[in-house]
C-alpha cells in the first residue's frame, strides 16, 4: 500500500509538472518577427537593426526578432507567408507585398522618405558632367541598376530611362547589370567595371561621409524628381494575435523612435505617418513600365 501511495504521488508530481511546463509554454508572449529588404551589405543591416530588435522589445514589453533575408523578393515572401508580421520595405517592395496580404498597411516612413531620390552615378573616365537635366549621353553605355526589386535602384531609374532615351534599358545600354544593392552599385561604378549607375540617395551619401567614395573616380551626375519610397509595413491580423490596438502600438514605437543612434543607422532623421495611399505613385509607376500586372 505504501508502495502504490508513492507511485501515485510521483506520478501525481510529474502531472503537475508537465501542466505547469506546458502552461508556461502556451502563455509566453508570441515574438513578432520583422526584415528588411537587403539594401545594403547584409553585416551593417544586422547591426542595424538588432538595435531596432531591442528598442521595440522593451517598448512594446513583447519578444521582438529580426530576420535577415537574402533578396528582396525573399522578404516580401516571408512577409506573405507570415514569417514576418512587420517588414522596412522600399516603395516597390511594400507595394507588392500589400497586393499579397490583404489589410496590411502602410504605417510609417522616413521623414526624408517622402521626397527621395535616385542618383545616377558615373565613373569619371566617361566624361560625363553634372547636370540638371537628364544625361541622354548615357546612351550606348554600361549600366547597373541594384536589386530587380528596387525602388530607387530599379523602378524609378528605369521610369526615366525610358521616358528620355524612349527605350527599354536592354536596347539603351551595350550592356545591362543588377548589383544587388545600392553599396555595390557605387563599388561596381567606382570600380570602373560599369560606366554609369543608379542608386540610393541615402546610401551615396552614407558612404560619402563615411569615406568610402573616391570622388576622383565616381560622381554624380543627375538626380531624379522626388517620390516617396522606404516605409514599415504590418500585417493586418496583429491585432488578432496580440491583442487589440496592437497595430496602433506599433505605430507610435516607430513614430517615437527618437534615439540619434537608431535614426542614424537607417539614416533617417525621424519616422513619419504613412499610408497606402502615399505609394500609388509607385504603383501606377509600376505597372506602366510593366513590373506589376
Amino acid at each position: 500500500m505504501t508502495t502504490l501511495l508513492r507511485r501515485l504521488g510521483i506520478s501525481l508530481l510529474i502531472s503537475l509538472s508537465l501542466i505547469s511546463v506546458s502552461t508556461s509554454v502556451f502563455s509566453a508572449p508570441k515574438t513578432l518577427v520583422f526584415s528588411a529588404i537587403p539594401d545594403q551589405n547584409q553585416s551593417q543591416l544586422v547591426q542595424r537593426f538588432g538595435k531596432v530588435a531591442d528598442y521595440l522589445t522593451k517598448t512594446l514589453g513583447v519578444p521582438v526578432k529580426y530576420v535577415p533575408v537574402n533578396s528582396y523578393a525573399a522578404a516580401i515572401t516571408a512577409f506573405r507567408n507570415n514569417q514576418v508580421q512587420l517588414a522596412w520595405f522600399g516603395g516597390l517592395s511594400g507595394v507588392r507585398a500589400r497586393l499579397l496580404v490583404p489589410d496590411s498597411e502602410a504605417i510609417a516612413q522616413g521623414f526624408e522618405d517622402t521626397q527621395f531620390e535616385t542618383y545616377f552615378i558615373a565613373h569619371h573616365s566617361t566624361g560625363l558632367k553634372p547636370s540638371d537635366n537628364f544625361p541622354e549621353s548615357i546612351a550606348g553605355k554600361s549600366f547597373t541598376f541594384g536589386s530587380k526589386g528596387s525602388t530607387s535602384g530599379r523602378l524609378m531609374p528605369e521610369f526615366y530611362i525610358r521616358e528620355h532615351l524612349g527605350k527599354a534599358p536592354d536596347e539603351a545600354f551595350n550592356l545591362v547589370g543588377f548589383s544587388g544593392n545600392h553599396s555595390r552599385t557605387i563599388a561596381l561604378v567606382q570600380s570602373g567595371a560599369y560606366q554609369v549607375g543608379a542608386t540610393n540617395y541615402k546610401v551615396w551619401e552614407k558612404e560619402l561621409a563615411a569615406g568610402k567614395i573616391d570622388t576622383d573616380k565616381v560622381s554624380v551626375i543627375w538626380k531624379t524628381p522626388t517620390y516617396p519610397d522606404y516605409q514599415w509595413t504590418v500585417r493586418g491580423d496583429v491585432d488578432s494575435v496580440w491583442g487589440d490596438g496592437f497595430k496602433a502600438r506599433i505605430k507610435q514605437a516607430l513614430l517615437d523612435m527618437k534615439d540619434p543612434a537608431l535614426l542614424d543607422a537607417f539614416p533617417r532623421s525621424a519616422f513619419v505617418s504613412a499610408s497606402n495611399d502615399d505609394y500609388q505613385p509607385i504603383l501606377d509607376t509600376a505597372k506602366e513600365i510593366g513590373l506589376i500586372d
